[in-house]
């Protein structure tokens, strides 16, 4: 009598197979649900961050190499007033948003574990969306103040990439990670593939202001539907079935509670090698992932000097692709690990490998294949999306090594990998800088008139 109950508890694996599936809905469970919804914040937040890297293209006046334009004249028309920012201050203009975003990554990170996560993401979602709706003004202004709202909205933004993590501590059973933080986080290339896709023609028919104002106005949207279905704890949410409820609490019932996080083991982490491999995979990973997103316009612009809508089609086909195959490793993943094909040490460092050596190969195979464009196009589109397999490696490393500090870990290392995202916009525009400078030279030289005559 005393063994009925305690069987029933440890049901035997065939017992689970057959209740599980029937009783717990899959997809169309709660807590998938929460995952898309995530899915769609990260892609307006994603939306809202690189819109000006494709405006960027109409924003500046193209011509300003011209010695008889003065720095003083806006070229354009209302729908698309332009302003003469050199290369390197559009540098400073699309990093900045990053400055913004590694102030609070650690001390969000951290506080995530202690205070509402729902309440963070709601303010940070409803903060840079105003801040988006703020950027149109701001440059009529000029460029400091575009800096001072990227990086505000940076802030903002960096508050719901920091805290969201931690909701997996509470909302995801172990074989299921893979899935639910790929759904959410590929929401992430979602964005950047809208934005490509639709920018175009939305500064053709309105005018590249109302880029942000649509953004915008999405994101405060999507902060009412966030604040009504989402709850930090699945045992207080009213809507989530008895079943679902019970299947996620019972599988994280073998999981260390994730309450204490006063005491941080500092020196621990400091001598964790598995933790310093994190951090530095997350360094290279956004400085190549930020470099190709941030110039990908730019750069098929300079090469082919499509229209807007041309470059933006072309420039879409990268997250598009990164999409998918953020989609696809999360669920190859998972089909590993639940079927023991392989250990999660071993799926963690295969796609972590993926999606570090195949960005490499794919961006120099662009340097000997530039005298075709179709080859540059198709090197530049994978160059980008493969970096999406990290998604299913080291993105999730960390909940595999301490779910307690999950939170604080994926601050710590967004922080890291953040510099090599600032890094890597500002590198990149002081080079194009120097050589707008001396081709500026080479323009003002009397013999080259000459020959251009």
């Amino acid at each position: 009598m005393e063994n009925k109950p305690f069987s029933k508890k440890r049901s035997c694996p065939q017992m689970e197979n057959q209740f599980f599936p029937r009783k717990v809905p899959g997809f169309c469970s709660f807590r998938y649900g929460i995952s898309v919804l995530l899915h769609f914040c990260n892609g307006v937040v994603m939306a809202q961050r690189t819109c000006l890297s494709l405006t960027m293209v109409v924003m500046v006046n193209a011509t300003q190499s011209l010695p008889n334009i003065s720095s003083g004249e806006h070229p354009g028309n209302i729908m698309n007033p332009v302003y003469n920012w050199s290369p390197d201050i559009q540098g400073i203009i699309l990093s900045s948003i990053f400055y913004g975003t590694m102030i609070v990554q650690v001390p969000i990170g951290y506080l995530s574990g202690i205070y509402s996560i729902k309440n963070m993401i709601v303010w940070g979602l409803f903060l840079g969306s105003v801040f988006s709706l703020c950027i149109p003004p701001a440059a009529q202004v000029g460029e400091t103040l575009v800096i001072v709202c990227r990086v505000a909205q940076g802030m903002a933004q960096g508050t719901i990439i920091a805290a969201q993590h931690h909701i997996w501590v509470q909302w995801a059973p172990p074989l299921e990670q893979g899935r639910l933080t790929t759904i959410s986080l590929s929401g992430i290339h979602l964005g950047p593939f809208i934005v490509l896709l639709v920018t175009g023609f939305i500064c053709d028919l309105l005018g590249w202001p109302f880029v942000f104002y649509i953004f915008g106005a999405y994101g405060c949207v999507l902060c009412l539907f966030w604040y009504v279905l989402f709850y930090d704890d699945p045992k207080n949410h009213p809507c989530i079935s008895i079943n679902e409820k019970e299947y996620i609490t019972s599988s994280l019932a073998q999981q260390v509670s994730s309450s204490n996080l006063t005491t941080l083991p500092i020196k621990a982490m400091l001598q964790s090698l598995p933790l310093w491999a994190i951090f530095l995979c997350n360094f290279a990973n956004i400085w190549t992932s930020n470099f190709t997103l941030m110039y990908t316009p730019i750069l098929i612009n300079s090469i082919a000097h499509v229209n807007m809508r041309e470059n933006g089609l072309l420039s879409s086909l990268a997250p598009l692709f990164a999409y998918i195959i953020s989609i696809l490793g999360g669920q190859i993943a998972d089909f590993l690990r639940s079927r023991n094909i392989l250990s999660t040490i071993t799926i963690r460092k295969l796609f972590t490998t993926l999606g570090m050596l195949f960005p490499v190969i794919f961006s120099m195979c662009m340097l000997y294949l530039s005298f075709n464009f179709y080859s540059i196009i198709i090197c530049l589109i994978f160059a980008n999306a493969t970096t999406a397999f990290v998604f299913s490696g080291v993105q999730i490393n960390a909940l595999d090594i301490a779910p307690r500090f999950y939170g604080f870990l994926k601050g710590v290392s967004s922080v890291i990998g953040m510099v090599g995202g600032i890094l890597s916009s500002t590198v990149t525009g002081l080079i194009l800088n120097e050589k707008f400078r001396i081709g500026l030279k080479k323009a003002k030289r009397p013999d080259f008139e000459e020959n251009s005559l």
